[in-house]
């Protein structure tokens, strides 16, 4: 399979920080308080200045195939900034022809024409984080936005032209039942989406939400209703039309993310923005985290390059593993080891894999239990 080259853009800002969240994502009074440049104002210059710098390091002559902008709230910054990025990447390395271009947003970061902008300049994918319908769970997890607003921004964008459009959802939360999911997954399947994205909640060391579980406030998050949840979002979008194509992600044929499968297929992207990871071949380099510290860099027009590992062929062959395992197109047996055959042959016996011709896929089952499966497969 030839490898695909994408590009990831970090956008740092968020209008607020959601309290199970852990992301390198920073509000406009925290970067003051940090006493750095960086403001939604600047940043477009220096991201732009990073790709023409040169420290991106053009692995071939490979044109970009799909561009991510992630973040933080890459919506927080004005559209024209946004496609002024996307046209320095596609000066600088060149994008084909049907490259997959997405941004990920808040319902309430949008309105009709800032998507309409955005579209124009040539973004074709957008990615909303709706989380959950129910009012109780959205103020648990701290998100500003109301569930309604997330159907309008949804219709702005299919009227002004997206061909794809993917709502983020959270469940397993402290604070939902299994009649909120529902709720949740009954107007999700009434949307004109394509995608959908759901995670499972995990209570992060350092957040605010782990320091109200440390003190007593909240409970932990369940695994156990984790699992509960999920074939509950499995069976009701298999019902309207959606097939999951990664453990947690599920399309409309067509509408799967070329950028994450490129992650998933352990194939090639460059990296930009503070913090931000970039991949060829096996050879892993990020960023510096805090965006001050990479605006001076750019500034200064030394590389921003925190550090790089090369990993060994070995350490390549348990990240396709892991990758891999995850996509329904499943994990070439090639990959296993003489013990990583024998594990996957019990683990077929145990209902947890099917053999196909020449690698092995997630049954049902196994999709609750695929961390533990990658581990046993590495042995």
């Amino acid at each position: 399979m030839p490898r695909t080259l994408g590009a990831y853009v970090h956008v740092p800002f968020c209008a607020s920080r959601c309290g199970y969240c852990d992301f390198n994502t920073y509000t406009a009074a925290e970067l003051q308080r940090d006493g750095t440049t960086v403001s939604v104002a600047t940043y477009a210059d220096r991201v732009i200045s990073q790709i023409q710098q040169g420290h991106l390091a053009r692995p071939d002559s490979r044109e970009i195939e799909t561009v991510f902008f992630g973040g933080g709230t890459p919506t927080l910054m004005p559209a024209n900034e946004l496609v002024r990025i996307l046209a320095a990447l596609r000066s600088e390395y060149g994008l084909a022809n049907d490259a997959e271009v997405t941004t990920e947003a808040n319902p309430d970061s949008v309105t009709r024409e800032y998507l309409q902008e955005l579209h124009d300049g040539g973004f074709t994918r957008i990615s909303f984080g709706h989380q959950s319908s129910a009012s109780h769970v959205l103020q648990l997890l701290e998100r500003t936005h109301t569930s309604g607003r997330t159907w309008d921004a949804v219709a702005w964008a299919r009227e002004a032209g997206f061909e794809h459009v993917s709502v983020d959802l959270i469940y397993g939360s402290q604070a939902e039942s299994d009649e909120d999911l529902v709720q949740t997954l009954a107007e999700v399947v009434k949307a004109d989406i394509d995608h959908v994205s759901a995670y499972s909640l995990i209570v992060e060391p350092g957040t605010r939400m782990a320091a109200k579980v440390d003190r007593g406030e909240i409970a932990p998050a369940s695994d156990d209703i984790a699992a509960h949840r999920y074939p509950i979002i499995d069976q009701t979008l298999s019902a309207h039309g959606f097939t999951w194509y990664e453990v947690s992600n599920w399309a409309k044929p067509g509408g799967e993310c070329q950028h994450n499968i490129g992650y998933w297929r352990n194939h090639d992207w460059l990296g930009i923005g503070p913090g931000a990871h970039a991949h060829f071949e096996g050879t892993r380099m990020w960023n510096v985290k805090h965006p001050a510290t990479w605006a001076a860099a750019i500034d200064s027009s030394e590389s921003p390059w925190a550090n790089s590992e090369v990993l060994t062929l070995d350490e390549q062959r348990r990240e396709h593993i892991m990758l891999r395992l995850r996509l329904r197109e499943g994990l070439p047996l090639d990959y296993l080891s003489e013990a990583g055959w024998s594990k996957a042959v019990e683990a077929v016996v145990e209902g947890l894999l099917e053999q196909h011709e020449d690698r092995v896929v997630l049954t049902d089952s196994g999709r609750l239990l695929a961390d533990g499966l990658v581990a046993r497969l590495w042995d």
